[in-house]
């Protein structure tokens, strides 16, 4: 089956709802985890499922995502696997950038003809969960549609900004409507008693809706036939359209996913796989996260107080106080650093006595968080240079606030990537 299907990864747009986690890298390439990156999820999906076919749909700060992909997914030659970015480009056909998920899947297909392929898993570059794609291909055969749209239900109170269903007992959709807002058409799409009674976690607290999760899988000619209109987005104009006149699946998904979009969603999720059991658990032996191999020394911490805490390779902690902590790749603490709450994603670097003695002489701090510093409810960006007896904690600023690279978004403090926060900085 996997050598007839390809996938398709949307790398997004800009992003802005992950600003200033955006503003230099798309959001594939958002660290993750302490040392992943969001691409890892749908890629990894997609390898421990068979499929091999992957192509990566990016137009937004691509530098950073090319060089981990590159650096990563290296495939022998006789498997015939490849992940294949493929940024928006100018051609004789157009010069626009994509106008939506639709509208770079069309600008793309002349890319796929030289690949043999039945069915496309369309899938989205930031969305935390894991699925075998098999079980959703033999729904997609077995009932002979036209188009499987994975869906997931959702209570009604967590429904905004998702696209909902109604579905039949066989599963074929009856109605779509992307992202309602009116509570009497969302009380509509409900869950029907039938639909319930056949679900493992069957819901009696909260009403829910099955919510779709911008997966899909498509029959080659379905797709061609409907890009050969001017539809811009799957969810908003494809899907609709298909229900009239082709056959229109859900496949039900019952386990963890999230849809790492706001930065309080990526806050969470981050913090969330420090708890004992997580929602998302990146221990699992027969389906591994995939990721660049660094090479990195084991990490080196002294005289530490550490309470449900992730650290990466490579880290240098010392006399300091976590809890409830992601620390990534590279990540120095120096004494007497306090940090509760707080998504830390690293450095590229190491610096050498040479770099430091150069911060000295410039009084510029070196990467990595100074002595005596306090830090709560934070993500700290890439590269970022935090001085002595520093103190960020969001407290009562509203979000919207930005100042010399420390900002405020949903109640989260973020410092940007590469900022330098001086000694003696409140926040």
């Amino acid at each position: 089956m996997e050598k007839k299907v390809i996938a398709v990864i949307m790398g997004g747009g800009r992003g802005s709802r992950l600003h200033p986690l955006t503003k230099e890298r798309c959001k594939p390439a958002v660290p993750l985890a302490g040392k992943y990156r969001l691409v890892d999820i749908p890629i990894s999906n997609c390898l421990n499922s068979g499929v091999n076919k992957i192509y990566l749909l990016t137009q937004f700060n691509t530098a950073s995502l090319h060089r981990h992909i590159q650096e990563t997914y290296r495939f022998d030659p006789f498997g015939g696997g490849t992940v294949e970015i493929l940024s928006a480009e100018q051609t004789e056909a157009g010069d626009n950038w994509y106008q939506g998920t639709a509208d770079a899947v069309r600008q793309n297909l002349h890319h796929f003809t030289s690949t043999d392929y039945d069915h496309v898993l369309i899938l989205s570059g930031d969305q935390l969960y894991r699925m075998d794609f098999q079980k959703i291909l033999s729904q997609h055969i077995e009932s002979g549609a036209d188009v499987t749209v994975s869906a997931i239900p959702v209570p009604v109170s967590q429904l905004e900004g998702l696209g909902l269903m109604r579905v039949k007992d066989n599963l074929e959709i009856s109605e779509f409507v992307e992202k309602p807002t009116d509570p009497a058409v969302i009380d509509g799409l409900a869950i029907a008693d039938s639909i319930e009674a056949q679900l493992q976690n069957s819901s009696s607290d909260e009403k829910r809706c099955l919510a779709s999760m911008g997966i899909y899988v498509f029959n080659r000619r379905t797709m061609e036939e409907a890009l050969k209109s001017s539809a811009t987005d799957f969810g908003k104009e494809v899907i609709p359209v298909l229900l009239n006149t082709k056959k229109l699946y859900s496949y039900i998904f019952e386990d963890y996913w999230e849809d790492i979009g706001t930065v309080k969603a990526f806050f969470e999720a981050n913090l969330q796989l420090t708890d004992p059991v997580p929602h998302f658990n990146f221990f699992s032996q027969g389906n591994p996260i995939y990721s660049r191999a660094r090479y990195l020394p084991a990490s080196k911490i002294n005289r530490c107080s550490i309470n449900h805490v992730i650290v990466g390779d490579g880290c240098m902690i010392t006399d300091s106080y976590l809890k409830r902590c992601v620390i990534g790749i590279r990540s120095v603490l120096r004494e007497g650093a306090r940090l509760e709450n707080v998504v830390m994603m690293g450095a590229d670097v190491f610096e050498s006595d040479k770099d430091r003695k150069w911060n000295e002489v410039n009084g510029i701090p070196d990467i990595g968080i100074g002595m005596n510093c306090e830090i709560k409810n934070a993500i700290i960006d890439k590269g970022a240079r935090i001085g002595h007896n520093v103190k960020l904690i969001p407290g009562g600023k509203l979000d919207g606030y930005s100042k010399e690279g420390i900002f405020v978004r949903d109640g989260i403090i973020l410092v940007g990537k590469n900022a330098v926060v001086p000694d003696n900085t409140i926040v």
